[in-house]
């Protein structure tokens, strides 16, 4: 990252000194037509191509399409399609006109609904609730303005007058961003995109940027370039604070392996005494909803009224922006390991395919608690509970009321592989939308669901080194 920031500071000061030394500089082209979240070159051959500093390329309506390679000390790069192809070489972005920005960015710390209120003119940030009762509300720079209250769909000023600011009927229709697309930018510290072309003319005013430019679920347009701390998971209010907790290591197991993915909704293997020992992971009736603690109860899986309790979905912590905390199954020969935890360290690489939704978690953290076992998970592997990771070998999930759960093994993701042909911008793409649709009655498993499009960043079978290590808090207190 510091080599591509680099990179960008030398192009865009060469930029501006010629730009400064030349009688004739580039023109910059007049077309409110772009979406443009920052200043970037305009590329026109048999489409238009605009290319951003941070390397991403977009189309004239900011869907990502490709990158752009760029050497050290040179104004001239290689234009490619998002699976690595050159599209066009030789590209001289010194000879470009240049595009200023025109579309409102806005500063977000998780996945979030935005709603524009007609009325008054102002964006409101909803972030989703795991508890359901209340969510914040922030506004377009990430400071907290209100709450939204679901019992009576009311966006409710937190400035202690309790002035009702606007009404939301139906929160789950509104459109979504997500951290690390061309719309967004985490509040600190700032993304490489932050460095931009000198613009010629002067750039948009802020009274121009307007929240229109995202007016549905699927205009939310999302990056498949690797990102900074900008991929960040959603934030709610009963979501923990304060930054990310000390991860101690334990001397224990360690290795490389893989991670999966999978939600069956059957009582976790760790929920029965047998295998609990007293440490007994949480287990739910009511749709996953309501906590039990008959642990002797059948499974759902099994015909019995006992699942997995929808508040085990994986989540980050506000202000722990490359960590995030799930739970998981481990192979079955592990089945002493519930309540343990490991960190997982992803690679940058897939299992069978590596594209640049993997690329983006290079680095990134997963610490997994162990609630279940599986016999289809081999060493190395760790299967991780996600909503919509798909049903595996049981499936306890038809009662929930939920969509189409995508394919047995791998879910939502695996479908918009398919669905992409295996275009990791468009896989991103299609999988947030699933999320969104498929889990429409249920803004907890929702939640959960996005977690596989926000921070891993819809990767499929990243690679990862494991360690185990002490089980911190916040994982402790959803187990």
């Amino acid at each position: 990252m510091k080599k591509k920031l680099f990179k960008a500071l030398l192009v865009a000061t060469a930029l501006i000194f010629a730009w400064n030394c030349s009688d004739e500089g580039p023109t910059t082209p007049k077309a409110p037509e772009y979406v443009v979240t920052s200043n970037a070159w305009l590329l026109t051959t048999d489409t238009d191509y605009l290319i951003y500093p941070d390397g991403q390329v977009t189309d004239a309506q900011g869907n990502v399409i490709g990158s752009f390679d760029l050497p050290a000390n040179s104004t001239v790069g290689v234009l490619k399609d998002t699976l690595g192809n050159v599209i066009l070489e030789a590209v001289d972005v010194g000879a470009l006109p240049v595009l200023t920005q025109n579309t409102t960015v806005y500063t977000i710390t998780g996945i979030t609904f935005l709603y524009h209120d007609k009325k008054s003119g102002v964006d409101y940030l909803i972030y989703p609730s795991a508890d359901g009762l209340t969510s914040v509300v922030t506004d377009t720079g990430a400071t907290q303005i209100a709450i939204y209250d679901y019992a009576t769909s009311q966006i409710i000023s937190t400035d202690g007058s309790g002035t009702v600011l606007a009404k939301v009927d139906d929160i789950l229709a509104l459109p979504y961003l997500t951290p690390g697309d061309k719309f967004t930018k985490a509040p600190a510290p700032p993304s490489s995109s932050s460095v931009i072309p000198e613009s010629s003319s002067t750039p948009a005013s802020s009274d121009d940027n307007s929240s229109s430019s995202v007016n549905s679920s699927s205009s939310v347009k999302s990056s498949s370039s690797a990102k900074s701390s900008s991929s960040v998971q959603s934030s709610s209010s009963s979501k923990p604070t304060g930054g990310c907790p000390t991860i101690k290591t334990k001397g224990g197991s360690r290795g490389s392996g893989w991670a999966t993915r999978y939600w069956d909704c059957c009582k976790p293997h760790c929920s029965w005494a047998e295998h609990a020992h007293g440490n007994y992971s949480r287990q739910c009736t009511n749709k996953g909803k309501t906590e039990s603690t008959d642990w002797g109860g059948g499974s759902v899986c099994s015909g019995g009224g006992l699942m997995t309790c929808t508040s085990q979905i994986p989540f980050t912590v506000d202000g722990c922006t490359e960590m995030g905390f799930a739970f998981a199954a481990v192979p079955a020969s592990n089945g002493g390991d519930c309540g343990k935890c490991f960190q997982l360290t992803f690679t940058g690489e897939g299992k069978y395919a590596t594209d640049a939704n993997h690329k983006a978690i290079k680095g990134k953290k997963l610490i997994i608690m162990v609630t279940n076992i599986g016999g289809d998970v081999n060493q190395g592997q760790f299967d991780i509970m996600i909503p919509g990771g798909g049903v595996g070998q049981f499936n306890g999930c038809s009662s929930m009321g939920w969509g189409d759960q995508g394919e047995q093994y791998g879910g939502l993701l695996s479908k918009c592989e398919v669905e992409s042909n295996y275009s990791p911008g468009a896989t991103l793409n299609c999988l947030q939308k699933k999320c969104n649709s498929v889990f429409s009655n249920d803004a907890q498993a929702k939640e959960g669901c996005l977690f596989l499009a926000g921070f891993m960043h819809a990767a499929g079978n990243p690679l990862h080194n494991y360690e185990e290590v002490e089980c911190p808090q916040v994982l402790k207190d959803k187990y």
